[in-house]
């Protein structure tokens, strides 16, 4: 159980650590920017890489929602769902704290939005709570879909962390310009923490809408994709 929370803090801090450092530290940076698409890809590249590192400790959750999702789905045992949490949460705090002494290292940096999740004035596309919510409950329903999907005992082995990654990667390079994606409690609110302000205010959706589409693609995987 030690090496397991151990595992998850370790990815979680990875996916936050490459994922948002990408946004602040890279995605505009003169001339060279990666832009959404290159956040998308290290999204998903935190997620391949971690998964086949400590996956076979932890199960590569680094989540969460997709925590609360195996759970309803009967992949994961209850009785670890809050430690796991509690774990993921320490790694995500732990990067943004990193990514902050970071970038507050160059002259005249502004935290600004520090790459956090928001809607209305503060979604990159000024799009609303509403659409928020359900892209947000939408994109974490098909993760989770995929994650089930791809590490059942029918699908090819080894190839699980390259599937979720490159679904990681889909999910970002849909839902930046409408929330700056979440679809993942514990980088929210690492970053949120971080922003301070709206973003602390707006918090909850991104609480609230991964962890409904996590339950909601759990019972669809559970009536479509489990044997009878």
């Amino acid at each position: 159980m030690q090496k397991s929370l151990a595992a998850e803090a370790l990815g979680t801090f990875w996916l936050v650590f490459g994922g948002c450092g990408s946004a602040i530290l890279a995605a505009a940076f003169p001339a060279l920017g990666i832009g959404f698409t290159g956040v998308a890809l290290a999204f998903g590249l935190t997620v391949v890489t971690m998964a086949y590192a400590v996956g076979g400790i932890s199960g590569g959750h680094f989540n969460p929602a997709v925590s609360v999702g195996l759970t309803v789905a009967g992949r994961f045992p209850a009785s670890r769902l809050i430690p796991y949490i509690i774990a993921q949460l320490i790694g995500a705090i732990l990067a943004a704290a990193a990514l902050y002494v970071i970038a507050t290292g160059k002259a005249g940096f502004e935290v600004g939005g520090f790459a956090a999740n928001g809607y209305g004035e503060h979604s990159p596309g000024g799009y609303s709570m509403l659409s928020a919510l359900v892209i947000e409950i939408i994109l974490t329903a098909f993760f989770l879909i995929v994650i089930l999907g791809t590490t059942h005992g029918r699908a090819p082995a080894g190839f699980a962390p390259l599937a979720i990654g490159l679904a990681l990667t889909l999910i970002h390079l849909i839902s930046i310009p409408v929330t700056n994606t979440s679809v993942n409690p514990a980088r929210s609110t690492s970053q949120a923490l971080f922003a301070g302000g709206w973003a602390i205010g707006q918090l909850w959706l991104f609480w609230v809408a991964p962890i409904v589409g996590a339950v909601i693609g759990a019972v669809i995987w559970k009536v479509v994709g489990e044997d009878d």
